[in-house]
């Protein structure tokens, strides 16, 4: 594992294939919490979209230290594990989870609720270990 120091070329194209991730947060009790979700890089950033109050957000607001894996779904031996700080941010627009639905089905996400508040999970990476055969 080294510090990060911007994601070498393998890494980013791992990130930038259509591969799902596990988001893992810290609970209150100080256990994991992990959740498979959609995400896309930016730059030296992820970006993950969540409903506000859920736990993982909630977890996040409390503790914003997260660990993300992503393995390759044509190669599972190639793998990057990437911890850092996520920092939520506000979406009104619900702008991420259309982007995210277009990149993993190429199509706009089912209607939400109006009253669905829906955040950006922006990781900024601080160590990356990556794997591969």
């Amino acid at each position: 594992m080294t510090l990060f120091d911007g994601f070498d070329p393998a890494t980013a194209e791992l990130l930038d294939g259509k591969n799902f991730a596990t988001l893992a947060t810290v609970n209150p009790d100080g256990g994991p919490q992990s959740s498979v979700v959609w995400f896309v890089r930016e730059g030296d950033t992820l970006l993950i979209s969540v409903t506000a109050g859920r736990k993982k957000t909630r977890n996040i607001e409390r503790d914003p230290r997260v660990s993300i894996a992503v393995f390759d779904l044509a190669n599972p031996y190639r793998s990057a594990e990437i911890r850092g700080t996520a920092e939520l941010l506000p979406d009104p627009d619900k702008a991420l989870p259309k982007r995210l639905s277009q990149r993993y089905l190429g199509e706009d996400p089912p209607n939400e609720k109006a009253t669905e508040v829906r955040l950006v999970v922006r990781v900024t990476p601080e160590r990356v270990n990556g794997f591969a055969v």
